[in-house]
């Protein structure tokens, strides 16, 4: 019992620190628009205004253990996990999958923004140097997301698909595997709805639309990345695109 879990125990407390760090600044990113009267309600309970920071991240934290847990044990049994030792090749296309995906997102600023005016009124702020914007989006984006959609979400439906429909097939077939991707992409793009809801203060159908074309044609690309080369590309990835974008918007806008 305890070789089986091993491994995950240790990928789970190898990346403890980061997903403490990223759950962290991700809270303190997001409550400039969260409701002031119920966080001061909130704080008021708890005694102040660090004891609430610290009870809201323990519910990411805790979520993001889990999954990275039961994720690769899903990963390990659906053959998604790949060795922790990096390579050249797979750096490359990482890095191009990166420099591409933020070049991409970036233009968010000069297409969407055209026309949707609670998007443009959030650049006003990308304009300058954020530092904890800067960390929550790069580290709760390239960890705790990656961990929560395609570690866990993916392999699992990997995992599912397989007994389903494939049983007969020693290995997840390729299909599964895309079908998987897609599925979980299309979770990771919904899942953004209630940020987006908070972020602008209303769901239009534009931004709709823009928040499942934008999320969900970057976590296709990430578990692609997951499904050839491993979730530790997926996750380096998608911190990079963030980087990449933020940076463009710094410089240009």
């Amino acid at each position: 019992m305890m070789n089986k879990i091993r491994k995950p125990l240790v990928f789970t407390l190898v990346l403890l620190p980061a997903i403490i760090a990223a759950a962290f600044f991700a809270v303190l990113m997001t409550l400039p628009t969260a409701d002031p009267a119920a966080v001061d309600e909130a704080v008021k309970k708890l005694g102040s205004r660090e004891a609430f920071i610290a009870v809201s991240t323990v519910q990411p934290v805790f979520t993001a253990v889990l999954c990275a847990f039961f994720g690769c044990i899903l990963s390990v049994k659906t053959g998604l996990m790949r060795p922790f030792r990096p390579e050249k090749k797979k750096l490359a296309v990482t890095l191009i999958a990166s420099l591409i995906s933020g070049a991409v997102l970036s233009l968010d600023a000069w297409t969407f923004a055209k026309i949707i005016p609670q998007v443009a009124d959030s650049y006003k702020a990308a304009a300058s140097f954020d530092a904890v914007t800067w960390a929550g989006s790069i580290l709760y984006g390239g960890i705790v997301e990656e961990l929560m959609m395609r570690l866990f979400l993916m392999s699992l439906l990997a995992f599912v698909f397989h007994k389903l429909f494939f049983k007969k097939s020693e290995t997840v077939p390729e299909g599964a595997l895309v079908a998987a991707n897609i599925i979980s992409a299309l979770a990771f793009a919904a899942g953004h709805l209630p940020s987006t809801a908070a972020l602008f203060g209303t769901l239009t159908p534009m931004i709709i639309v823009r928040c499942f074309l934008l999320n969900g044609a970057f976590g296709a690309v990430f578990g692609r990345l997951y499904r050839k080369n491993g979730i530790q590309y997926a996750m380096l990835a998608h911190a990079l695109c963030h980087v990449v974008s933020r940076t463009i918007w710094l410089i240009c806008l």
